[in-house]
C-alpha cells in the first residue's frame, strides 16, 4: 500500500496555524529523559514518525511511557538496558543521541551508526570526538559504537564544526561528567537552548553564552515538567506556503526570533511581515522578487527550509541563487520541480541556480527527504492542476497534521491510498 497527497493547485491560502511542538527538539529532549529515574512529563510533544520512534527507542531501553493526552507524555523508570536496538537506531539519525545519557547512566554503551534521511554525508565523527575528550573508549564492530567510561571526566571540547547533533551529544554526556567542561563552537539553534532549559529543569547547572556552553556536571538528576519549544521550521513551511499561492497566513506559538532569517528574506522579495511577541504573518504582494540565499549555522538561514523557499523562488522575478553549506546533498527537489516546469539546475559546488516563471504545472513528483518533501507540497499548492507526491513516509516524519492545516488554509489537498 502506498500514499500520495493529491493537490489541486492554484488556491491563495489565507488564515492562521498554531505550530505544534518542534520534532528537532522534542526528539534529544526524549532522549535526555534517560539521565532520571523520576517522572518526567513533557507537553507540546508533536505527533510524528520520528518522536514515536524515539519514545520506542527510550521504552526498549527500560523506560515506562504513558501519552497522557494529545501532545504530553510521562516518561519514568530505570534504564534497564544500554543496547540501542538497531531497528530503531537506522530508522533515525536522532536516535543516535541515546550514546551519552546512556554512558552517563551505565558506564557502557551500544549503538548502531545512524540513518534517516539522505541528505548526504553526516558523520559522527563530532560526537565521538568530543566524547574521548570526557574519557570515552570508543570502539567500532560491524556497525555498531561501543562506548565505555566508568567515570566521564570533565573537560574543555572544541568542535571544529557548530554540529546541532554533536552539541547536544557532548552537553548530555558533560552534565554526567563531574567538574567544569566548557564547548567551545558548540551550535547556537533554539533547539539547543531548549534542551539546555529541560536539562535545567532536571537539576543541570549549566549556562549558555552564544557558542559556548558551560557546563559544572555531576549533578543529580530529578523530575520535570516541560513544554517542548514550537517548531520554526514547520511555521517557516507554511509561511513559504502562504508566499508561493499569493496568499494571508499567520502562524502562531512560534518564537519570531527563532526564523528571523527567513522573515528578514521575505521582506527583501517583497512580501509584507509582521511580526508580534508569539506570530508571525505575511501577505503576498504579488510575484516575490529574486533572492540570493545561503544556508548556515543559527543565526544564519536555516538548512531545512533551503528546499521549501527553493520552490518560492521558481515563481520569483529574475533569477535567484540558493547555496548549501550545511549539507553536501540536499538537492532531491530539484530534478522533481524540473518535472512542473520550473527553471532550475544545480551544479556540483551545492549551488542552485533558478530563473524565475509565472507558473508551475502539476505533475507526478517524489519526496526524497522531509524537507524535499515539504518543497514539493509548496510547489503542489503554487501550480497550474494536479499534483501527486509521494513519499509520505518523509513528510509523515515531519510535519503534524500537514493536511488538515493546509485545508483550514484553504487548499484542495487529499491523502489517498493505492495498491502496489
Amino acid at each position: 500500500m502506498t500514499e500520495k497527497l493529491t493537490i489541486r493547485g492554484g488556491k491563495t491560502l489565507e488564515g492562521k496555524i498554531e505550530i505544534a511542538g518542534a520534532k528537532n527538539s522534542a526528539l534529544p529532549l526524549i532522549a535526555a529523559t534517560l539521565l532520571t529515574e523520576k517522572e518526567v512529563y513533557l507537553e507540546n510533544v508533536p505527533r510524528l514518525d520520528d518522536v514515536q520512534t524515539m519514545l520506542n527507542m527510550v521504552r526498549e531501553l527500560g523506560k515506562d511511557v504513558t501519552a497522557t493526552g494529545p501532545d504530553t507524555v510521562r516518561i519514568t523508570g530505570a534504564v534497564s538496558s544500554n543496547q540501542a536496538p538497531a531497528e530503531l537506531v537506522r530508522k533515525m539519525r536522532a536516535s543516535f543521541l541515546v550514546l551519552a545519557p546512556l554512558l552517563g547512566k551505565t558506564g557502557r554503551a551500544e549503538v548502531p551508526l545512524p540513518g534517516g534521511c539522505n541528505i548526504g554525508t553526516r558523520p559522527v565523527n563530532l560526537h565521538l570526538q568530543g566524547l574521548k575528550r570526557l574519557g570515552v573508549e570508543i570502539n567500532q564492530d560491524d556497525g555498531r559504537i561501543i562506548a565505555r567510561a566508568n567515570n566521564l571526566r570533565s573537560n574543555d571540547i572544541f568542535l571544529d564544526y557548530p554540529s546541532v547533533g554533536a552539541t547536544e551529544q557532548l552537553l548530555m554526556a558533560a552534565v554526567c561528567a563531574k567538574g567544569k567542561t566548557t564547548i567551545y563552537n558548540g551550535a547556537q539553534e533554539p533547539e539547543i537552548r531548549d534542551l539546555a532549559l529541560f536539562l535545567t529543569e532536571l537539576g543541570a547547572d549549566l549556562s549558555l553564552k552564544g557558542s559556548v556552553l558551560t557546563v559544572n556536571g555531576g549533578s543529580e538528576f530529578g523530575k520535570g515538567n516541560y513544554k517542548v519549544l514550537s517548531d520554526r521550521i514547520a511555521a517557516g513551511t507554511y509561511m513559504l506556503a502562504g508566499v508561493a499561492t499569493g496568499g494571508k497566513v499567520k502562524v502562531e506559538s512560534v518564537d519570531p526570533s527563532s526564523i528571523k532569517p527567513l522573515s528578514l528574506k521575505l521582506r527583501k522579495a517583497g512580501v509584507k511581515v509582521e511580526e508580534n511577541e508569539r506570530s508571525i504573518q505575511i501577505e503576498s504582494q504579488g510575484r516575490p522578487d529574486n533572492l540570493e540565499v545561503i544556508t548556515l549555522p543559527f543565526p544564519g538561514f536555516p538548512t531545512d527550509l533551503q528546499a521549501p523557499i527553493t520552490s518560492v523562488l521558481t515563481l520569483a522575478k529574475g533569477k535567484s541563487v540558493v547555496k548549501e553549506t550545511v549539507f553536501d546533498s540536499r538537492f532531491g527537489h530539484v530534478a522533481e520541480l524540473s518535472k512542473m516546469g520550473a527553471d532550475i539546475s544545480v551544479t556540483n559546488s551545492n549551488t542552485v541556480f533558478i530563473e524565475g516563471k509565472n507558473k508551475l504545472r502539476g505533475t507526478e513528483v517524489e519526496a526524497t527527504d522531509i524537507r524535499a518533501g515539504a518543497s514539493l507540497v509548496i510547489a503542489g499548492l503554487a501550480a497550474e492542476g494536479k499534483t501527486e507526491v509521494s513519499g509520505m513516509k518523509h513528510l509523515d516524519r515531519g510535519y503534524s497534521e500537514l493536511q488538515s492545516h493546509l485545508e483550514s488554509l484553504g487548499a484542495t489537498i487529499e491523502r489517498v491510498s493505492e495498491n502496489g
